[in-house]
């Protein structure tokens, strides 16, 4: 076996690729041992001698299959999120998820009768401006504004 380590660091030089990444054809290693000059390394590249091998990379493929399982449902349960209780549910759709209950209410509260239009109305807007708490706090108020 001849020592290739100076044309192999020639041939990464030219390549742009590190020393590791230089692969030499076996038949043709005496031929690589003759070339001393960059411009030899360069013939045997062009020839096809020395060549450069492709990167290595991360494969997406377990990602991919993790994704398609999450797609499905899988690994979703309470025993797979960590981190505080908000962490996984944004304050904004917290926010629009108790809006919208209490916009239900206040339909319901308005298609029963229970409340006139226009305390609806009243409502709809205290609802929006954060001044409700809660379904509960809600119903309390809509007693108190009917009185």
């Amino acid at each position: 076996m001849t020592d290739l380590k100076s044309q192999k660091r020639m041939a990464a030089d030219i390549l742009g690729v590190g020393k590791n990444r230089v692969w030499i054809d076996p038949n043709k290693q005496q031929d690589v041992a003759m070339a001393i000059t960059k411009e030899d390394i360069q013939e045997l590249i062009e020839e096809g001698s020395i060549q450069a091998k492709d990167k290595k990379g991360t494969s997406r493929g377990r990602a991919r299959e993790k994704q398609s399982q999450k797609q499905k449902g899988r690994s979703k349960g309470p025993g797979t999120k960590k981190g505080a209780k908000d962490s996984k549910r944004s304050e904004k759709d917290k926010w629009m998820s108790d809006l919208r209950a209490q916009r239900k209410v206040l339909k319901q509260l308005r298609n029963q009768g229970e409340i006139s239009n226009r305390t609806y109305r009243e409502l709809y807007k205290k609802s929006k401006g954060g001044e409700i708490r809660d379904i509960d706090h809600l119903k309390t108020v809509a007693e108190e504004m009917e009185e």
